[in-house]
C-alpha cells in the first residue's frame, strides 16, 4: 500500500477535540476478540474524537499466520469504516502485497480509509526483519485532515531523530506501539521529548500486554504528559489556541506551519 496524502474534507473537526489512546492485551487473543475488545472501546470515546489503538492490536505479531492475520485485516476493513463513521479511529494492520508482509498504518476517518503508511524501521530484536517488509523511509510525512497536520511513527520509529525532523510541523504527532517494559522510561522520555522538541500533542498507544510497558497516554506541546497504566482508554484535549500559542512564546520556526483549517 502506498501512503495517500489527504486534504480537508469536511468541517466537523474543531479547534477543541478530545484524544483518546487505547490500552490493552491482544497478542495471545483470538482475533476476533481482539476487534470486539477494540470496537468495545471505540464506543465508549465520544464522537468526533480522534482514537489510537495499540501497534497490531488486532493480531498481535502473529509471525506463525501472517497469512491468516492480513486475511483476517481486509476483512474486516469495512468493521473499521463503520466503527469510524463518526470518529476517527489510526492502528496498524498486517497486510499483504503479492509474497510480501507489511506492518501498515490506516487512518479511518469518518467511513473511510484515508491514510496508510508502511512501518519503515523495523525492530531487529524483535525479529521483524524476518517477516516484514520495510516501507520507505520518504513514505513518514504530515498528512491533513480538516485542517488539522497529523504524523505517524510506529513504534521503534520513535527512537530516530531524522524522522523528527521529518514530521515537524505536524499538530498531532501517533505512536502506535509494542514497546517492552523493560525499555518504559525511555517510551515515556522519548514520546514526551517528542512533543517538547517538535511542540506537538503526541498520542502513544502501547500494549498493555504482560512485560509490555503500557505507557499509553496523550503530550501536550508544553510536554505535559497524561499517562495511566490502569485505564484502557486515556483521554485529554486537542486545543489548536494552546497549540499556536506555544509555538508563538517560544519560537523555533513553526510558527509558519501552524494549522489553521476550520479553527
Amino acid at each position: 500500500m502506498s501512503p495517500t496524502t489527504v486534504k480537508a474534507v469536511s468541517h466537523l473537526m474543531t479547534s477543541s477535540m478530545t484524544l483518546c489512546a487505547l490500552q490493552f492485551d491482544y497478542a495471545f487473543h483470538d482475533f476476533k476478540q481482539n476487534l470486539e475488545t477494540l470496537s468495545t472501546l471505540v464506543d465508549t470515546c465520544p464522537s468526533n474524537a480522534l482514537i489510537l489503538a495499540p501497534e497490531l492490536c488486532l493480531s498481535g505479531y502473529s509471525y506463525d499466520a501472517l497469512p491468516e492475520a492480513a486475511a483476517f485485516s481486509n476483512t474486516h476493513l469495512s468493521t473499521l469504516k463503520k466503527l469510524s463513521t463518526c470518529k476517527t479511529i489510526g492502528l496498524t494492520l498486517i497486510t499483504q502485497k503479492n509474497e510480501n508482509f507489511f506492518n501498515t498504518f490506516m487512518l479511518f476517518h469518518k467511513g473511510q480509509c484515508l491514510y496508510t503508511q508502511n512501518k519503515a524501521k523495523l525492530f531487529a530484536l524483535g525479529d521483524e526483519e524476518r517477516y516484514f517488509h520495510a516501507g520507505a523511509t520518504d513514505a513518514i510525512q504530515r498528512f491533513e485532515i480538516e485542517g488539522i497536520k497529523i504524523a505517524v511513527l510506529i513504534c521503534f520509529e520513535l527512537r530516530f531523530p531524522a524522522l523528527w525532523e521529518q514530521v515537524k510541523g505536524a499538530d498531532i504527532i501517533l505512536i502506535p506501539s509494542f514497546w517492552g517494559e523493560t525499555r518504559k522510561g525511555h517510551l515515556e522520555a522519548l514520546s514526551t521529548a517528542l512533543a517538547i522538541a517538535n511542540q506537538a500533542y503526541v498520542i502513544c498507544a502501547n500494549s498493555a500486554d504482560e512485560k509490555m510497558a503500557k505507557s499509553s497516554g496523550i503530550v501536550s506541546p508544553f510536554g505535559i504528559a497524561k499517562r495511566d497504566d490502569a485505564q484502557p482508554v486515556i483521554t485529554s484535549t486537542y486545543d489548536a489556541k494552546e497549540l499556536q500559542t506555544m509555538r508563538r512564546y517560544i519560537d523555533i520556526g513553526l510558527n509558519t506551519h501552524a494549522s489553521h483549517g476550520p479553527f
